[in-house]
């Protein structure tokens, strides 16, 4: 990997995998446009000459952080804990929620930990379910595999497997059944100790991008006129992040502009209510980005 120059941010986000393409999709919407970049290439340009993003294995997404080869990253915890790097966990992006578990056959008598003492668990996580069982006192042999470890206890590769889940779906497909959870893991933007300090004010910048997509999640911008004697009873309608916001419209009807963000979930109620309150020239527009 060459050095880069000493003003630059490298962003480091996987470069397949289940979050890849969220993960692409929340940075663009941030506004921190990829020039270029996809499967085949290493490393792409943005928008801001500052920044640059770097495509990589989400296991290795972690380990590059620590040692500086990227200063920021975007990946689950369970691969952060995995690794055991040492790096800093800057914002929760509320994507890639999964469950690492303990799951063994429908039709075996494990019913507790110390019941598979002695046993092979298959994983993709050995660091973590090493510790794991490690901590509770258990004595295991861990068997790693790379993918498709629900088929390990049916092909005799082990007795039981930790693996991630999200619904249970596939385990349950696959005639497991959960039997302990493991580690709670969900996808997070992650930066190098000393880049933190050296480059904190842009760092602060991605963050706040990134977050602002976040804060826009299932909200929308409701904007209206009406006239002013209905105010008291438009405001007491539209919720609103700190109550609507109220604006003169230039019109012989005295009518004001009333404008507030909603939850997405309200808007089919919201119309209604307001529009039988006498609101009219009605909008209903997408929020981007949000900033509190």
């Amino acid at each position: 990997m060459s050095s880069k120059p000493s003003d630059l941010i490298r962003l480091a986000i996987p470069n397949k995998g289940r979050i890849a393409d969220p993960i692409a999709d929340i940075i663009e919407k941030s506004g921190l446009h990829i020039h270029s970049g996809g499967d085949r290439q290493l490393i792409a340009k943005t928008v801001d000459p500052h920044i640059e993003i770097l495509y990589v294995r989400p296991i290795d997404i972690p380990e590059y952080v620590a040692q500086g080869v990227a200063d920021i990253g975007i990946t689950g915890l369970d691969m952060v804990a995995e690794r055991g790097s040492d790096v800093v966990e800057l914002l929760d992006l509320r994507m890639g929620k999964a469950r690492l578990v303990i799951a063994v056959p429908d039709e075996s008598e494990y019913a507790t930990l110390q019941d598979l003492r002695g046993r092979k668990i298959a994983t993709e996580f050995p660091g973590i379910t090493r510790s794991f069982f490690r901590e509770h006192d258990v004595d295991v042999s861990i068997v790693s595999v790379s993918g498709a470890c629900e088929a390990a206890p049916h092909l005799g590769i082990a007795d039981a497997i930790v693996d991630l889940t999200s619904s249970g779906t596939t385990l349950k497909t696959n005639h497991l059944r959960i039997l302990q959870d493991v580690f709670h893991s969900s996808t997070w933007l992650i930066a190098n100790r000393r880049s933190l300090v050296d480059h904190a004010e842009k760092i602060d910048e991605i963050s706040l991008a990134l977050e602002s997509v976040l804060s826009a999640k299932g909200q929308c911008y409701l904007m209206m006129n009406i006239r002013r004697d209905q105010l008291d009873e438009i405001r007491s309608i539209l919720p609103g992040l700190s109550g609507p916001t109220v604006m003169e419209v230039a019109s012989d009807e005295n009518l004001v502009a009333v404008h507030a963000v909603v939850a997405e979930e309200r808007i089919y109620q919201l119309i209604n209510l307001v529009k039988r309150a006498g609101a009219k020239d009605i909008l209903v527009m997408d929020v981007q980005r949000m900033i509190p």
